[in-house]
């Protein structure tokens, strides 16, 4: 085999002109100490604030303080892998976690890492975890109905696809409980539902899955969990990461989204501690004074985009807990600026037995009737008055006075109508049901049932309906409306209902 250099020659010159040298510079720098999952890092003069870096351990991290001769960087989980004297290396990027329909039924902490027990997760997308909220022009006025399945909220105060609603009471008041009824009820309602568990026991956070297991509401949920066990850091990145995901569906899927931040008040806790250990100046309680950046920055990244953007929405449900009802401290009123109304649950309802114990006298909903389904709107037009006036005529009544028959009338009705919109815990309705529930009790039907029987009339009122009367519960459900003709119907088949009941039951 004879060679032509020529040929040789000339292929060797085209490889030289294809060669490009490319130099992979990467800057390294090296811890010099590190305690309570913050580290002071020396060498890393043209890292950027934000930037994610990675330790020597595998373990990441980010630059927070840019200091004169140092920067200062929070450590993104198990900080007791890092030494003093590993070496650090800038990454050029900005944090950043997997998202995708990958997630969807898992468990995950906040870096997106199953902690589930189920294997990996394959996801191929990234979502920056800390992204700027969609300007006015590219959002529409919030008019979807977002519906919880609680006949109280759904009636008195609605929460609407791209509101943001706070739900605040004293610990052990059924806030979460609000919450998990929630996303139940978004079952089949393509409404994909994020969970942000911060600072809260693993064991709840174990109960909390179980209960949407048992529900069938794990398949359309994700879990972000950073309990109490978890660094100051990691709990501090958790509701952000778990909006990023939520993102991933309202931008890239034109879906709907729901997340719930469970809770904010141990996250503002969290970042405390965080930007203490940073030796950032404290302001009032020693919250540092961009705290309240901390929580409007993640809460305006919930909205419901304009039709050109695809028409998708993150509707938050951030979770407050008050200290002996003081809704006027210094996170909770923070909050309440930032969100578009708030669902108040007060201790001595819930003590009571009034759930989900609303108190609907400071109860509201900025959006209001725009987010309601058009037939709770003609159904419930004055209920969360009627109530308010029935509170303050209660009150009236206990110092023993003596009240005149239209007075007496008022009290009774109201007496009716509390009981009424109790519900049962993790048993969310279906609107028609509502409706029908809210209309009997309004329209005075129930008014010679007796109190404690008013809950057990509606469920059997329900049952009934369901077999001998479908057609109108078919009607609300699809159209979302109700005519003259279809309450009169309705109130016509209440009244049949109860002449059976009261033959039934002997009430």
């Amino acid at each position: 085999m004879r060679f032509d250099i020529n040929e040789i020659s000339s292929l060797i010159k085209e490889e030289i002109q294809r060669f490009k040298a490319e130099v992979d510079v990467t800057q390294v720098g090296t811890v010099l100490e590190v305690g309570d999952g913050i580290a002071r890092v020396y060498g890393l003069d043209s890292a950027m604030a934000g930037e994610m870096l990675e330790f020597e351990s595998g373990v990441v991290g980010e630059a927070f303080n840019l200091e004169e001769d140092s920067i200062s960087a929070v450590i993104y989980g198990d900080f007791t892998k890092v030494k003093e004297g590993s070496l650090v290396r800038s990454t050029g990027n900005v944090l950043s976690v997997p998202v995708g329909r990958e997630l969807l039924g898992r468990v995950v902490n906040a870096l997106c890492e199953p902690i589930d027990g189920k294997g990996a997760i394959r996801a191929d997308r990234r979502r920056f975890v800390e992204s700027p909220a969609p300007g006015i022009a590219d959002r529409q006025p919030v008019r979807e109905p977002l519906l919880t399945g609680l006949k109280s909220i759904d009636a008195m105060v609605p929460i609407g696809r791209g509101q943001r609603e706070l739900i605040i009471g004293d610990r052990k008041t059924g806030k979460t409980a609000i919450a998990l009824d929630t996303i139940i009820n978004q079952k089949g309602k393509n409404v994909i539902c994020i969970y942000a568990a911060i600072g809260q026991k693993e064991s709840t956070v174990a109960e909390v899955v179980a209960i949407l297991e048992k529900h069938g509401a794990m398949d359309h949920t994700i879990v972000v969990a950073a309990p109490a066990a978890d660094s100051a850091a990691m709990q501090y990145i958790a509701p952000y990461t778990a909006t990023a995901i939520a993102e991933f569906f309202m931008y890239d899927q034109k879906e709907h989204a729901l997340c719930v931040y469970d809770d904010l008040s141990k996250h503002a806790v969290a970042y405390r501690e965080v930007s203490l250990l940073l030796r950032r100046p404290p302001g009032r309680e020693a919250f540092p004074g961009d705290i309240f950046y901390l929580h409007s920055r993640l809460l305006e990244r919930s909205a419901k985009l304009s039709d050109q953007q695809g028409g998708g929405s993150i509707t938050a449900l951030p979770i407050i807990e008050t200290l002996e009802g003081q809704v006027s401290a210094y996170i909770p009123t923070n909050i309440i600026s930032i969100t578009d109304g708030q669902i108040y649950l007060q201790r001595t309802l819930f003590l009571s037995g009034f759930r989900p114990a609303i108190d609907v006298g400071i109860s509201v909903s900025r959006v209001g009737g725009d987010a309601q389904v058009k037939a709770m709107k003609k159904v419930a037009p004055k209920l969360r008055l009627d109530l308010a006036s029935f509170r303050e005529l209660q009150d009236f009544a206990r110092l023993g006075t003596e009240l005149d028959e239209a007075a007496q009338r008022q009290l009774d009705r109201g007496n009716r109508m509390f009981e009424l919109l109790k519900q049962k815990q993790y048993s969310p309705m279906n609107v028609s049901e509502q409706v029908l529930s809210i209309l009997a009790g309004s329209s005075g039907a129930l008014d010679d049932i007796e109190v404690s029987r008013v809950n057990h009339f509606i469920e059997e009122l329900l049952g009934w309906m369901k077999m001998e009367a479908p057609e109108y519960l078919e009607t609300i459900e699809q159209t979302g409306d109700i005519d003259d003709a279809l309450m009169a119907g309705l109130l016509e088949a209440v009244e049949t209902y109860k002449t059976i009941y009261k033959f039934s039951f002997g009430a």
